[in-house]
């Protein structure tokens, strides 16, 4: 009886070791230059190759930090990026509190 209890306190313990494993390979890397493939669309009006697409749905939880950063924000609010943001299916982000420019 006491062997069936290690076994499933064994069992539990990996379960356990492998779910916080899985979180941590989902965790979001916040890296601006990965956008890079982006910018000439932003900057230019062409449309987004697919890799860009593919770094801005990444990277969704970061675009209200780069919003709150200044050398970034100009780029994330500009009518370029809302123009990739639509045409890669990817809505805009709704930060909290609200970005108020004053």
């Amino acid at each position: 009886m006491m062997k069936k209890v290690y076994v499933v306190c064994g069992m539990v313990l990996v379960l356990l070791l492998l779910m916080e494993l899985s979180f941590k390979v989902d965790a979001v890397n916040c890296i601006p230059e990965e956008l890079s493939p982006c910018f000439q669309a932003i900057t230019r009006n062409l449309p987004p190759p697919s890799i860009c697409c593919q770094k801005i749905r990444e990277q969704i939880p970061c675009l209200c930090g780069y919003l709150k950063d200044p050398n970034l924000k100009q780029y994330i609010s500009s009518p370029g990026a809302r123009r990739i943001s639509t045409s890669c299916g990817v809505p805009n982000p709704t930060c909290s509190p609200p970005l108020i420019n004053y």
